[in-house]
Order: structure tokens, then sequence, then C-alpha cells
């Protein structure tokens, strides 16, 4: 057996060990488990504690679940953990206690002891202390956590601030919980953080930069503001003062910069824009030096920021010299050079190659004016001045020109806490004899220094000399100063976390008073180390390679400012007492505005803020507003607000008015509430809460009337009489009951509120949409029926034998379902559509309202049938004249055509209508009963049906899909489709009385019919057989008319009707019913429903029933024949290839599955010639495939639609006029448009079809070659890019397109041509490009600007721009006519 030494030094055997070990884990485990066993029989108490300190954090709740021996006092230290508070700070106090009296802090009993319950939820809130705020504990407040830590180790937030639900955005760095309350206190750190508007927080950063630069803000403080001069909302130095004043002096921990991007002119989108930090720095800069001219602080920038280089070229030759003198405030460093694999290590490595100089050798030759040649030179960089503040830029955003996109460099760069800038300035200046001065600089030296190393210094149009400096010292005397006195101290580091696309800002800065690290970071400021300042340098662990930037950390710096340390100039920041009297004054202004602030915020903590109902007794509907009260105001108090806040002074007594607890979603009145008139509100509303269960609503009552008290617990009841003698519904009349009450109670109820019957009155519960309930069991309760806190019902108490019979058989029934499903709809008729109202109904929409009969005034209808009938006689003779005119027309085509297409199907407007009278007759036969609920079709008429053919918006020929979203989404599949006197199937087939609802007819012996008969080949609802019959007799549902006056500023000839119609009938029925008003049969007119904006989309979809209608809906009817099963829409536009526009809308046809080509271009002939006075032969124009504005795929006569060409509905075709027979016999040839570019002419010739029998390159050459007379060696040629034309600039096309690919076939890679309507631009390679003088090429951009703006097509390609960052001087940016 193994031993082993065990831990007593003795030789034990190994599996002694193992069972030893095993033991000792078993018996810690048992004890574990015992002591989660105690704490388990302990009985827990369920705390939730809400904060009341302010109105952004009353919806907070903090849960706590603590044993019940916990004392009060560790309550304390526990909720102070959980929200953040410091202990000490607030009160506790029981949420339901009307003295809302705290509990002791101090207290050592139990929390069971103290009232609290365990197993139960223990409702507290959090309270102010004396009134003043909880104090908001922070990471070096001493709580809990803390206590004992040293910095170092305590959490410290320096990263970017990470989302909701996300731990970080680093694992770098820690954040603590964030609420909005925290902004109200100052941090512990005494500096104060900046609201990030929404992505403002590269504004943060550098503002709190500039505020922590002594010189900066003490030079601000001494510029005074005057007021009579310029508004303080756009000045910038003011807004700027203001906030740093704020930032010294106010006890928030955060506050906005919304005043000081308004004085940049800006609106609140700016603040959803991210900008570089950067440039944000440039362009604020040049700003305030703008608005500083004639002041003190004049050059202000120049002395802090700016400084001087020598941008120089020397022969290697003769030494000559030649440079300029240009100026900067900040130096851009290069992370990785270009090309390179390696990033520089160190800041001093890149500011090396910054001055680095390089060689002009080769063809790069640098002209000597000495040597009068070209000679080999040196062209570099030198400082000559280093400014007082040095800002490095770190040029972390490159170009990738592999993917085409921006990127990040994250590689790791150090930056020391000391930088000596001696090595890197110029002491040979003064000792070259042999040099030539050129002190150019301003907008002359723009992109003087290498593009990828130096940015551009500031515009110097005020004629500032940026080359002389502004030191009182001269440049011999700074470059002869001592090393010493170039060293430089960090104090800011502005750090970016994130990619290329977008990422967040904040800063590191070192304050100069106790040489502390702070992190900036928008509202959150914390100490931080010289170890969090290191994580800054980027980069992972890894080597420096080139893909090392992909693994390394997002988080990294991007700006660096020092400081040079010169102890004569180094200032140290002025305290409140040294304030400038304009900077007092300024102060004790916002101290005041802050003051006023918090007590404003003290009213909104206590202000109840709830939903206020009133019925206007003169306007007669429902107002709306918001009641915001205190809530030690009473209930009397309130209510004088209410009324005086719904204007009913004068209209109403006060005391005629109230307010009761209201819920508006059901509509139901919850309580009243007598005697409690002195009632603080915030007792009678449960506290001030953002929200509210529950509204209010001022109840109004005339003189003579009392109030009736609500009690909690009753259900109000909406009752509505039925009449059946009149068939009408009454308004309702208000009951409130209980729901414990039986049936019989109820009807006694009812019986005294509408003094009817009880013995013989039937009550109906409607309980939802669709759902009718009879009340009939008498013992049975309102609860057990499902009766809710507000309920509708309708009551009929008549002595007739209806009640005798089934309930679903009943005329009450009928009544009620018809009442339940009738809308009413406003449709607008043709301008010349004549109809009739004669012999209508003229029945009403039942209305819950009013008191609705079914006799209408028909005195007032007689003017209107005149004038319809009228207009009807009209229409009859110019529909007969045009159905001659069409047959003769037909007749024509029959004789000189063959035999094939008389397949087609006739589509003109008025086609195979028959005598209008007999379908007017026809139709309106089956209506001559007068007092009908219903309309009844006659047998024998057949209506035709739609296809859901095109979604075009009113006056607009595009196509759009709107219509096919909006009204092909399906309908309630158990919509009934047939009257109520015979069987009742639904549209799917089933019968209704498989629905389970009381509202559904019982089922009826007879045949089940369906309306789905959609064709899934060609998508049309059709109702048609094979030999076009109808499918199906129906028998219609409720629909009656009313004539109707339309708003003003519609037409004159515009007729209306008010239509009252049961929204379960079909489309097909409703147009049937329509037709005696439209004056022609339903297949001579369309119907569009009217959406938002006017907006008109067709509804085709003749199955489907109105259940998408609403009350008040609007509809337009449109003469035009509908279409017929395997018919489809079509939209034809004209190809002209050589035009500026070559896509133009011709004319709406109709094409039939089955057809031919040919046949289609035979019914396009005539319509071509009438309405687009086209007159073409049938061999002189083709038909060819339509996507979006390109040309594709030439039909030929003898394809099939639906066989060799697919076609769907709102289908659009190019049409071509040829100027030749047509060429393309065959699906085997391929036409391609070609087009000749000559570069010696700088123009492009017009289009010019080329007929290929293959998809052969050589073949294309050849083609192309015999056409242009270009030899087949000097030949090239390339595919056009973008959609047709495929139009480009002459100034680019010769070295912008893929000349001459290297291919055997023009379907294969990267030309992919396989099929008609390429764009082929080929060229003479023996052609020279013209010479253009610089005038000349400016003119001719201007002229292809013009051109391809006017075509659509853009000039060259260019990325999504981003929006420039600018600051607008006079507060706003001004209208430019020319921008974009």
């Amino acid at each position: 057996m193994e031993m082993v030494p065990s831990e007593e030094k003795q030789l034990v055997p190994k599996e002694g060990i193992f069972w030893s070990c095993r033991q000792s884990i078993f018996e810690e485990m048992q004890k574990r488990f015992s002591q989660i066993e105690s704490a388990a029989e302990e009985p827990r108490v369920l705390c939730i504690v809400q904060d009341t300190t302010n109105a952004k954090t009353v919806n907070e709740r903090l849960t706590l679940n603590l044993p019940a021996s916990t004392t009060v006092n560790k309550f304390y230290e526990d909720v102070a953990h959980k929200a953040g508070y410091v202990n000490g700070t607030f009160c506790l106090a029981w949420a339901n206690a009307g003295h809302m009296a705290p509990l002791d802090q101090a207290g050592e009993m139990s929390l069971v002891l103290s009232g609290f319950e365990a197993g139960k939820k223990n409702f507290l809130q959090l309270t102010d202390k004396d009134g003043e705020q909880p104090q908001i504990a922070s990471d070096e407040s001493g709580t809990a956590d803390s206590s004992g830590l040293d910095d170092s180790s305590q959490d410290r937030f320096i990263g970017p601030l990470p989302r909701d639900g996300t731990v970080g955005c680093s694992s770098d760095y820690s954040s603590p919980s964030y609420s909005y309350s925290s902004i109200l206190n100052k941090s512990e750190t005494g500096y104060v953080g900046l609201v990030n508007q929404a992505m403002t927080c590269y504004l943060n950063s550098l503002l709190q930069t500039l505020f922590m630069t002594p010189e900066f803000r003490n030079a601000l403080y001494n510029w005074e503001f005057e007021e009579s001069e310029e508004d303080p909302v756009i000045s910038i130095p003011y807004q700027l003062q203001r906030l740093f004043v704020l930032l010294q002096t106010s006890k928030k921990r955060a506050i906005e910069t919304t005043d000081v991007t308004r004085s940049f002119g800006w609106d609140s989108s700016e603040a959803w824009q991210q900008h570089d930090v950067q440039e944000l720095c440039r362009v604020m800069f040049d700003a305030l030096e703008q608005k500083w001219k004639q002041t003190e602080q004049a050059d202000l920038i120049n002395q802090l920021y700016q400084g001087k280089l020598k941008d120089y070229v020397r022969c290697l030759e003769c030494g000559y010299e030649s440079w300029r003198i240009d100026t900067y405030l900040d130096i851009p460093l290069v992370i990785r050079p270009f090309g390179a694999s390696q990033a520089f290590g160190s800041v001093e490595e890149a500011l090396q190659a910054f001055v680095q100089p390089e060689t002009l050798d080769g063809p790069n030759q640098y002209f000597c004016e000495r040597c009068k040649k070209k000679c080999d030179a040196r062209k570099g960089l030198r400082f000559l001045h280093f400014p007082y503040l040095l800002t490095l830029q770190l040029k972390r955003f490159d170009f990738d020109y592999t993917t085409m996109h921006r990127i990040k460099l994250n590689d790791r760069m150090t930056f020391p806490e000391e930088l000596d800038m001696s090595p890197f300035i110029d002491v040979e200046d003064e000792k070259s004899p042999q040099t030539e001065s050129c002190t150019d600089s301003g907008a002359e030296n723009e992109g003087s220094c290498h593009s990828d190393q130096m940015s551009n210094d500031f515009s110097t149009d005020d004629g500032v000399d940026e080359g002389i400096c502004l030191d009182n010292t001269s440049t011999a005397e700074r470059v002869l100063k001592p090393k010493s006195s170039l060293t430089f101290e960090l104090f800011s580091v502005m750090v970016h976390s994130g990619s290329a696309a977008g990422g967040h800002y904040y800063a590191c800065i070192k304050s100069f008073s106790d040489s502390q690290w702070y992190s900036f970071n928008d509202q959150h400021v914390s100490k931080i180390t010289q170890d969090d300042i290191r994580k800054t340098y980027g980069g992972s662990s890894g080597s420096r390679g080139y893909y090392s930037s992909a693994f390394a950390s997002s988080t990294n710096a991007y700006m660096l400012m020092y400081r040079l340390k010169d102890p004569s100039r180094n200032a140290k920041f002025l305290e409140v007492d040294d304030f400038p009297e304009h900077i007092k004054k300024l102060v004790q202004r916002e101290k005041e505005s802050e003051e006023q602030e918090k007590r404003q915020r003290e009213i909104e903590r206590n202000t109840c803020k709830i939903k206020l109902f009133c019925m206007h007794p003169v306007k007669l509907m429902m107002m709306e507003n918001k009641l915001e009260v205190h809530k030690d105001k009473t209930l009397r108090e309130a209510t004088e607000m209410a009324y005086k806040l719904m204007d009913l002074d004068g209209v109403v007594q006060l005391d005629c008015c109230r307010l009761v607890k209201y819920d508006e979603f059901h509509e139901y009145l919850e309580r009243s509430y007598e005697g409690e008139e002195d009632m603080p509100m915030g007792l009678l509303l449960g506290g001030v809460k953002s929200s509210y269960m529950f509204d209010l609503l001022l109840e109004i009552r005339r003189p003579d009337q009392a109030f009736q008290p609500y009690k909690p617990g009753e259900v109000m009841v909406k009752v509505h009489v039925v009449d059946l003698k009149s068939e009408s519904i009454a308004a309702p009349v208000s009951v409130r009951a209980y729901l414990n009450q039986t049936i019989t109670e109820f009807k006694q109820l009812i019986a005294q509120a509408a003094g009817l019957c009880a013995e013989t009155m039937r009550v109906v519960l409607e309980r939802c949409y669709n759902d009718l309930r009879l009340l009939y069991v008498p013992n049975k309760t309102l609860k057990a029926e499902g009766f809710f806190r507000s309920n509708k019902v309708f009551v009929e108490s008549s002595d007739s034998t209806d009640h005798q019979v089934a309930f679903t058989d009943s005329v009450l029934w009928k009544l009620l379902d018809r009442h339940g499903n009738t809308i009413r709809l406003f449709v607008s008729l043709p301008e010349q559509s004549p109809g009739s109202l004669a012999n209508r109904t003229s029945c009403p929409k039942a209305s819950a309202d009013s008191v609705d009969s079914f006799d209408g005034a028909k005195g007032s209808r007689k003017s209107v049938e005149a004038i319809l009938e009228e207009s009807t006689e009209k229409l009859k003779n110019l529909s007969l004249q045009q159905q001659q005119q069409r047959q003769q027309q037909q007749q024509q085509q029959q004789t000189s055509s063959n035999s094939d297409s008389q397949k087609s199907s006739d589509h003109s407007d008025f086609e195979h209508i028959e005598s209008p009278a007999q379908e007017l007759d026809a139709v309106s036969q089956p209506s001559q009963t007068e007092n009908s609920t219903r309309v009844a079709s006659d047998t024998d008429n057949q209506f035709p049906s739609e296809e859901r053919s095109d979604s075009d918006v009113n006056n607009d020929r595009s196509t759009s899909s709107v219509d096919s979203d909006i009204l092909s989404s399906s309908h309630s599949s158990d919509t009934l489709c047939n009257a109520d006197s015979g069987p009742l199937p639904l549209a799917n087939g089933l019968d209704s009385h498989s629905i389970t609802s009381s509202r559904r007819s019982k089922a009826h012996e007879g045949k089940k019919e369906t309306w789905d008969t959609a064709e899934e080949d060609s998508g049309t609802d059709s109702e048609y057989d094979e030999n076009g019959k109808s499918k199906a007799d129906a028998l219609y549902l409720y629909f009656k008319t009313e004539p109707y006056s339309q708003e003003e500023g519609s037409g004159e000839g515009q007729k209306s009707l008010l239509v009252h119609v049961d929204k379960r009938i079909t489309l097909a029925a409703f147009k049937q019913n329509l037709e005696p008003f439209v004056g022609v049969p339903s297949t001579q007119f369309k119907v569009f429903r009217v959406y938002a904006n006017n907006q008109e989309f067709e509804s085709v979809r003749l199955n489907e029933t109105l259940s998408s209608f609403s009350d008040d809906n609007k509809i337009t009817i449109r003469l035009g024949r509908a279409l017929k099963k395997g018919e489809y829409r079509v939209k034809v536009y004209q190809l002209l290839v050589n035009d500026p526009e070559p896509c133009k809308f011709l004319l709406d046809t109709v094409f039939a599955k089955g057809m031919t080509v040919r046949q289609s271009k035979e019914e396009l002939l005539p319509q071509l010639k009438d309405q687009c006075k086209l007159d073409l032969s049938i061999d002189r124009f083709r038909l060819r495939k339509k996507t979006w504005k390109n040309p594709g795929t030439v039909f030929l006569d003898y394809h099939v639609y639906e066989e060799d060409i697919n076609i769907s509905s709102n289908w659009e075709v190019f049409l071509e006029v040829l100027d030749e027979p047509e060429r393309m016999k065959s699906m085997s040839q391929l036409a391609v448009l070609t087009r000749r570019w000559c570069p010696a002419q700088m123009k492009l010739e017009a289009f010019r079809e080329v007929v290929l029998e293959s998809s052969s390159v050589e073949e294309l050459k050849e083609k192309l070659s015999e056409m242009s007379g270009i030899p087949l060696e000097n030949l090239e040629f390339a595919k056009g890019r973008g959609t047709f034309p495929c139009d480009i600039s002459v100034l680019e096309i010769h070295q912008d397109l893929d000349w001459n690919p290297k291919v055997s076939t023009l379907n294969v890679w990267p030309l992919y041509i396989c099929d008609d309507g390429a764009v082929i631009f080929y060229r003479d390679s023996t052609e020279d490009l013209m010479d253009l003088s610089e005038e000349e090429r400016n003119e001719l951009m201007k002229k292809e600007s013009s051109r391809l703006l006017k075509t659509g097509h853009r000039v060259s390609y260019s990325p999504r721009k981003e929006k420039a960052l600018k600051i607008y001087l006079d507060g706003g940016p001004t209208k430019d006519p020319g921008q974009d």
C-alpha cells in the first residue's frame, strides 16, 4: 500500500488521507447547513421603501427581506446602503399612517417589536430630515462599504458611463449606482460635474479642462460683459463665464450646459451629434477670438495656446533653404505611420518622427532657385516656439484602404507626466546664412505641412499675421532659453472610449491646487490615481504588431494638455473673495436662482399631479386637463382650482360642482368624497406620486338636483331602453348597483330608474364586443353574470310575444346585433355619377347616444332625387354612346386581327355594359319594401369581382404597397356575411353557431356557403366561375343611405352619401348596393378608402368584409372597370434611352393570364392612340421588363403571360418605340445598350443597341468595331455602373470605369451581364484625352454637375458626410440657399 506523509509528519495510507479530507468537508458542510436552517427558521420581514425625497425618484422602490430580529438602527443602515444615502440624513415613516410618524433611528428594538409584520409586505416612505434632502453617499463618504479603505482600494469611476443593464464599458473600470437624485448634491470631491445632454460628452470634457486651467479661468473672469452691447443669451464668453462660476460655487452635483450650447447657436438636434473634441477646441477658440476683438482678451488664445514652426526645404547641393513660418494651436501626432506595421511607442517617438525630415529625390526632386535645376533636397518641420499651454492630439482615427472604412487605432502610446521639449526646438535656424525667409502664413499655408501630420491652423481673415510671435521676448531669446524652461507638466488627458463610428469622451484632470488627479465623466467626478492614468495609454499587454490594435482596449488617451513649468507665469485659481466685482454680482444672481430652483423643486416634490375630466355643460364634450394641487390643499380648495381650470366661471355655480374618483378607461365613477371636503389632497390621493391608477372627474349637477353618493364597491351600469315598435335604442341612463345583487333585485332597480315594468322586463348584458348575454336566472348575482366596474345593458319591457321565442331568434337580438355592427361611412360619388335615392330605406343607425327612428324626413330628399335622376339619364346616354363606339371598334379589330386575339379580355371603362336602365331596374327592384331592417338582393342579379389591383395614391401614378399592407390584414374569420333571415354561414364556411357567443345566431338548416374564392395563381378575389357567372347568391346585411352635404372647398359637382351599413357585409355586396347611386354596375367603378392626409388606397378584395372600417371613415368612388379573374392592372412606361428623363409614364391597362405579348400589344394600340396620341405600328414597338428604372428582358411576341412571363398585381412594363423592325427573335439573343466615349472631344455619343447572338466578348467587340469603325485591337469597353442610364461625369469616365476587363464571356465577374438592357461604354484606346485649361475644366465641371444633378445621378462617389461642427457667432445658423 502506498504511504504518504500526513499533517503530523507521519506516514499514513493514501486512502486514509482521502477519507479524512472527505470527512472534514462533510462536517464543514453540515455546519453551514445548520446555520442556514437556523436562519431559515427565523421569520422574515419584507420591507418596501418608497423614496419620496424627489419627484424623479418617487417611482423608485427599495425592497429588503430582513430577519425579524433586525434592529431599527440596523434597518436604517441597510436602507442607507441600498439607497446610496448617508445614514442619518433621512427619515423612514409608515406609508399608510396618516400622521407619518418617523421611526426612531436610534432604536434598538427589533422590527417585529416596532410594528413590522413578519411574512407580510410592510410599506414605508423615505422622507427628508428637517427639510433637508438626504446626502448622497460617495466613494469617500465613509459608508459601511468604504470605511477603512484607502483611496486606492475604493471604487472609482473614470470609464464611460455604462448602459442600463450592462456591467460597464471596460473591465478596467467600475461604476457606482447612479440615479437622477445624485445630481442634486455636490460630489465629495468638491467639484461639480456636467450633465450630458445626449451626446455632448466631448463638450463636457473640453469645458472641464478649460475650467481646470487657472490662466484661462482667471482671464475669463476678468472679462466683463456689457449687456447693452449684446444679448446675454447669444454671448459665448458670458455663458462660459456663468458656467465656470456655477462649476466653482454651485452646491449641485452636476449642472446643465444647455445655455452654453444655445449661445453656440445650436438647437436640440446638435445634442445628438457627436463631434471630435479637438475639432471643437479649435472652433471654440476661433469663436472666442472673434467675440473678444477690441478687448483685453483679444490675444488670449494666442498667448496661451499658439506656437510656431518652420516649414522648410533645403537643397542638398548648394545648401539653399526656402522656408515659411506657420502657427499651430495643437500638434497632431501620428500613432502608426502610413504603411507601417508597428506603432510609435511613446509621445517622444511620435514627436521625433514629426520633425524628422524627408529626402526629396528621384521623381520627387526639388527645383532649386539657386541651382536653377531639380536637385535632391530635404523637407521637414522645425519648432520655433512652444506655447505656454501645449496641446498634443494623438491621431487615433485613420482610414483603412483595405476595407474603405474609418478605423480607430488602439495601439499603446505612453506619455510622460513631465515632457521635456528642448530636444525638439530649432537651434540651427539663426546659424544658416544661406536661407531665404518666406513668412507666408494664414490662409496661404493651408496644406503646407504633411497631411498625415499637421492639422490646419486657424483662418486669419482678421488680418493678424500668425507668423509674428506675440510674446514679448524675441525669437533669438526664446531659442537660447535653457532646456529647463521647456519642461511641460501634464494636467489633462481627454480619453475616448469606443470605435471610429462613435464612443464616449471623458477627462482625467490634475488639480493645480492639490496635485490630485480627478476623473470628470459627465456628471460624475471622482478621485483617481496614476495607475488610472496609465490605463489610458491604450494597447494591450501583448506585442506592438500590426494586429495588436484590433485586440487592444478601446479606451485610450486622445488629447493631452501640458502646462509649461514656469513659477513666474504659473497662476493659481482665483478664490471667491478675490473675484472681480462683476463676478461677485454674477455669483449672487446665480445663488439666488439656485435657491429659487430649490424652492421650486420642493414645491414640485409636494405637488399632486393627476388627470382631470369634466363633461362641459355647454360644449357637451368631455374636457381633459391636468390638475396640479399641493398635497396640503384641501378637497374644497382643489375643487375650486378644478372649477377655474375647466373655465366654468359664469357657466355653472361652484356649489354645483364636486370632485369624484374616476376611471377614464372604463368610464367608471369609483367613489365620491362626502364629508371629506377638508381633508388634504395628499391623504385623499394616497400621497404624491408620479402617476396615479385613477383620475378625477369634476361632476356637475343642475341647481334643482342633489349629488348621488358613490360608494366604493359599487358598479356602474349604463342602461339603454329598447323600443321594439319604433326599433329605437334610447340614450343611456346610469344606475349603480352591487355585485352581490340578484337579477331580480337589479330589475327592480332598473324599473325604478327607467319607469318600466319589472315583470316583463328582459335584460341583455353586453359583456364585450360581439357578446350579448340574456340575464334570465332570477337568483343569479351580477358578479356571477360577469358584471365588472363599468357595464352596459339593454332592457326591453313590452308585452309582445317576442319574449316567448329563443333569444337568438327574437327581434330584440336582431335589433341589438344590427346596432352593434352598424357603422357610418361618408361616400363621395364621382362628379358626374348619377344615382337615385328613391325607394331606399331611411333607417338611420341606431345610436347609443340619441333616440333614433327608422322613419326619416322624406321631403328633404326630393330635390336631391330630382338632381340625381337627371344626371342618371345623362350618364345612361353617355354610356350607350360609348358602348356603341366600343362595339364598332371591336368589330373592326376582330376583322383585322387573327383569331388568337379574341382570347384577350376587354378593359375599357364601360365595356360590356348592357342597358344601364336594365341594370338600375335590376338593382333597385328588391328594395321596394319600406321600414325594412335590411336590403335584400335580387337572386338573379350577380355582382362581379375585383382583384387587389394596385395601391395608388390619389393623382399619383407611382407604385405603392401601402394599400396592400393595410387592407390585406386578416379580418375576423367568423364575420357574418348573410342576412339574419336566412342561414348564417361565416366567411370561412363555418356555421355561425359554432362560435361560442350568445350573440351568434343558432344554427339553421341549409346550404353553407363560403366567400373565400381567391385564386392562388393570380391573387384575385373572384366570385366568378369559369363561365364568368356568379358563384353564389347572397342576402345582404343592413344598408341605408342618406344625402349628405360635403364641407366647403369640395367640388360643386361632387355628390356625397351618408351610408349606414353593417360592417359584416362584403365589399362585393357593398358595391352592389351602391350601384343605383353611382349609375353604373359595380364592375365599372372602384372603391377607394381615404386615409390621413387625404391619401387614397383602392379596396379590391371583394371577399373581405368592412370590419376594418370604423365610424366616419371616408370612401371615394371612382369610375373605371374592375378586374376579372386572371386579370392584372399594368402600368406602361415609355423607354426613351437618349432623353434626359428616360422613363415616362403612359397609361394604365389590363393584361390577362394566357394572353400573348402580341395580343397585349394589339390591345395597347387604340389606347395609346386615344390617351397618349401615339400612332404606332404593331411591329415598330416592343414591350420589355421594367425593374425600377432599368430596362430588362425584351418580351417576344409569342411569349405568354404567366407561362413565359411572370406577371403580378401592380406590374410595370416598358414600351420602347423601334426605328426598325424588331431584331430580337430568340431568347438566346442578348440586347445591350452601347455608348461611345470620345476622350479627344470630352463627350459621350448617343445610345445604340447591339444584339448579340451569344455572350461572347469577342462578338461584342466585333459588333462595336463594325458599328464605330474603331480597329478591333484598339477597342476597349467597360460596363456602366448604377441605374439606367448609368450617367457618369465626362471628367471621371476615362479613369474611373474598369476598362477592358480580362474576361472572355459577358456573364462572369466582374461584368455579370446575363439579361437584356445592360449599358456598355466603349472607346478607342489610341485616342488621347483632351488637354483642358483650369478655366475650361472648371467650366466643364459646372456643366457636368448641373447635368448630373438634373438627372438625379451623383457627380462622384462620396460617403455619407457627418454634420459639420459649427459655432454661430450671431446665435443661430443663417439660411444659405446654396447649402444642402
